[in-house]
């Protein structure tokens, strides 16, 4: 992993020697005759020509990225919610059904209710931890299932190798988003997945600079095993003149090849060079800093639990877990930095405790070298329905932390703080032994 992070994709064989992928900061792409660039526009050749669709920076951050996922290829995108969308896109047409789990995060539970409604995809909902359920819910129509290697925000996991063998028996692709774990702590193609996204302006990147998403390709997909199901990637498409089915046979993915060119080059979901690079060079430190996460993130899980004023703490680690033994034999490495609390005292004790805190600071993002708070009820999952805020965890007391790099005993002092103020709220007891401390 690494290893991968710091050298997959780049060889230094640029004309200067360069150590570190430059960025190519240009929109379109010089070649020497016609016959060149139509061949390319025919698919008969690789390379670039108009950055909308492809560009030399990104194209380093999806061969390092398909390395770490140990994938058979990438598409690198604009964000993380265009990851999602572009991945599902190509996989389904009007008509079609997708089965998911509750346990989502907001944005991808809002695109399947509202934007692939409007599309005439259907979708149902399950308990991830119900495999009965999972396999009642897949119909003749069904196409994709998703679900969060680790969920938003209760850290939940999922058993997706069970998940998996349910929908291959019914010949359904598993799309799994990666973003909480990121893959030096779990690849899901070893698990059975068959696509994985990524929020890469999370964990990969690692220091809230830059938006960005990833698509990547395990290799575990081939359409010409049901050519019924899948008539848009096995028959000769109108617009492109190609089979894209016929990727598989030179080695290549035929539904990333079929995302590139009609889902990327039509929505615009275009990542920028300089973006490229930006998770590139997070990616390099991704092993190690995802270690510490995780570690401190289960400390103060641990000192949390019990805590006057906590009604509950979502972290595997916590005694009860459902998932405590798909945390001891799927993440061995730990589980990542974002959990969940409920507060007692509902959304009150919950925004005096955010108000309170003078490290962790207020703001809709994870995955960043800072430590960060935010009350989902009212922002990453203010448009649910409230049925469905609680089907995925979310109440009014529920705070959700993104644990940083910072020494873990500032943090714990400042969570302290944070409590304190809850607790001034919701009327709980103050601890004698934090009265102390604060005397």
């Amino acid at each position: 992993m690494s290893t991968a992070a710091i050298h997959a994709g780049w060889r230094a064989d640029d004309m200067h020697g360069a150590l570190t992928p430059p960025v190519y900061s240009s929109s379109a792409y010089a070649h020497e005759d016609h016959a060149s660039l139509k061949d390319l526009f025919a698919r008969r050749s690789a390379g670039f020509a108009y950055s909308r669709s492809g560009n030399p920076t990104t194209a380093v951050l999806e061969e390092r990225a398909a390395a770490l996922e140990g994938g058979a290829g990438a598409i690198a995108v604009a964000s993380g919610q265009a990851a999602t969308t572009i991945a599902l896109c190509a996989l389904l047409e009007p008509g079609s059904h997708v089965v998911a789990s509750q346990l989502l995060y907001g944005g991808t539970t809002e695109f399947l209710d509202d934007t692939l409604a409007d599309l005439a995809v259907t979708s149902t909902t399950v308990d991830p931890w119900d495999l009965e359920a999972w396999e009642r819910a897949i119909t003749p129509a069904t196409r994709a299932v998703v679900v969060e290697s680790v969920a938003n925000p209760g850290a939940q996991l999922v058993d997706l190798a069970a998940i998996s063998s349910i929908a291959h028996a019914h010949d359904v692709p598993v799309v799994v988003d990666a973003t909480l774990a990121s893959p030096a702590l779990y690849r899901p193609g070893e698990h059975g997945a068959d696509v994985v996204v990524h929020s890469a302006t999370k964990y990969l990147c690692g220091h809230g600079t830059t938006i960005a998403g990833l698509i990547v390709d395990t290799g575990r997909f081939d359409p010409r095993r049901c050519p019924e199901r899948w008539r848009r990637l096995t028959s000769p498409n109108r617009r492109f003149g190609v089979t894209f089915a016929d990727e598989y046979d030179r080695g290549c993915s035929g539904l990333l090849a079929y995302a590139r060119a009609k889902y990327v080059t039509d929505f615009g979901a275009t990542l920028p060079a300089a973006s490229a690079q930006q998770i590139l060079v997070g990616i390099e430190t991704l092993d190690l800093r995802m270690r510490k996460i995780s570690a401190d993130a289960a400390a103060l899980a641990a000192r949390l639990h019990g805590s006057v004023g906590t009604a509950r703490v979502e972290h595997p680690t916590i005694p009860g877990r459902p998932d405590a033994h798909l945390a001891d034999r799927d993440f061995p490495h730990g589980t990542g930095g974002v959990f969940a609390l409920d507060l007692d005292g509902g959304e009150d004790a919950a925004a005096a405790f955010c108000d309170a805190l003078e490290l962790f600071t207020l703001a809709v993002n994870i995955g960043d070298a800072r430590s960060l708070v935010c009350h989902p009820a009212t922002t990453t999952h203010c448009h649910l329905e409230e049925s469905q805020r609680r089907a995925c965890g979310v109440g009014p007391g529920t705070v959700r932390l993104s644990i940083g790099l910072e020494n873990v005993e500032d943090l714990w002092a400042d969570l302290e703080r944070g409590l304190a103020a809850a607790r001034a709220v919701s009327g709980a007891a103050e601890p004698e032994q934090a009265v102390a401390r604060r005397g």
